[in-house]
């Protein structure tokens, strides 16, 4: 994996989750040495860091960047579906680095977008040209629901960060207003990322159950994933097709919020695993569905990112730019 950055000595990266924290080396404009690490197997981030460098066995790594699944607004970061909570500057001092970024994971994930190859993505929908200069918009669920946008600026770009998954759910018939009942009676405020994440495919599979008059199995959202790809359980498969549904509806209302002409792209580590499906499923369809905006959403592209590390390639991009500004 090439990003054409080079450097004299290893940078240190990491794309952290809810669930995994995933671990690379940036040397010689290369990232390798790609590790996954749970997180929950670590009292906090410096021990998972350090377990990976030490299985590595790398030492004197002076910059490093991180992509997370939480808000990154000051020293203080505290993760939304996970424990970890640490200090950045006291991190950076206990792990003997001179340089510590930390951005968020999906503000990370947008930064990747100009560097994926196209044998990396699989486009969803009909082949329609991304605008050249467009706004690039980025989705996917995962632990959670991450979103953001890559703004060009001549030859270089920003990203935007922001917390979308976390914007109320939108129902777009009765049978999803029922959903939304369902969810609420639950949970009281019923986000887009309470049923468009690893959580949410189970939240819809109970709800589904529970229409039919039965009890939600023990079931998790691998579980129901794969049920529904064998069709071995009818209830996994409309819960499956629904949640593609409803993430085309998040995914258009995220093409009309920051008008990205330059295309969707739906990240994550859920829906990768049922890419076939996917492409099949009403996603699309229901990406488009805005009414009177229905054309300005058909010249949108939608792709499938299928990099297993899109996130490692944001954080490099990342930490390379900054480094620059220091030594401009």
């Amino acid at each position: 994996m090439c990003t054409g950055l080079p450097e004299r000595a290893p940078r240190l990266l990491a794309d952290i989750g809810g669930t995994n924290a995933r671990f690379a080396l940036h040397r010689e404009g290369r990232i390798e040495h790609v590790r996954v690490l749970r997180c929950a197997d670590f009292p906090g981030l410096a021990d998972a860091v350090r377990r990976y460098l030490r299985d590595a066995g790398v030492d004197g790594v002076r910059h490093a960047a991180l992509g997370i699944a939480t808000p990154v607004a000051g020293d203080q970061v505290r993760m939304t579906n996970h424990h970890w909570s640490f200090s950045i500057a006291a991190t950076r001092d206990a792990l003997v680095l001179q340089t510590l970024l930390v951005l968020n994971d999906f503000t990370a994930l947008a930064l990747a977008l100009p560097d994926l190859p196209g044998a990396e993505l699989l486009r969803v929908g009909p082949p329609v040209a991304p605008a050249a200069q467009g706004t690039r918009g980025v989705i996917g669920p995962g632990t959670g629901l991450g979103v953001g946008a890559l703004v060009p600026l001549g030859r270089r770009f920003m990203a935007l960060a922001g917390e979308g998954g976390h914007v109320s759910f939108s129902p777009a018939d009765e049978r999803e207003v029922a959903l939304w009942r369902f969810a609420q009676a639950r949970h009281g405020h019923v986000s887009a990322e309470r049923l468009l994440c690893g959580a949410g495919l189970r939240l819809i599979h109970d709800w589904l159950s529970a229409e039919a008059g039965r009890d939600g199995a023990t079931i998790d959202a691998a579980g129901i994933t794969r049920a529904a790809l064998e069709h071995a359980d009818p209830t996994s498969v409309e819960a499956l097709a629904l949640f593609c549904r409803l993430l085309g509806t998040a995914a258009g209302n995220l093409a009309l919020t920051v008008g990205a002409r330059g295309g969707v792209y739906i990240g994550g580590g859920i829906v990768p695993r049922f890419a076939e499906f996917f492409a099949r499923s009403g996603f699309r369809a229901r990406f488009e569905d805005k009414g009177r905006f229905r054309n300005y959403l058909a010249d949108i592209p939608t792709y499938l990112i299928r990099d297993p590390w899109p996130g490692l390639r944001g954080v490099a991009r990342a930490l390379a730019d900054a480094l620059e500004q220091t030594d401009a």
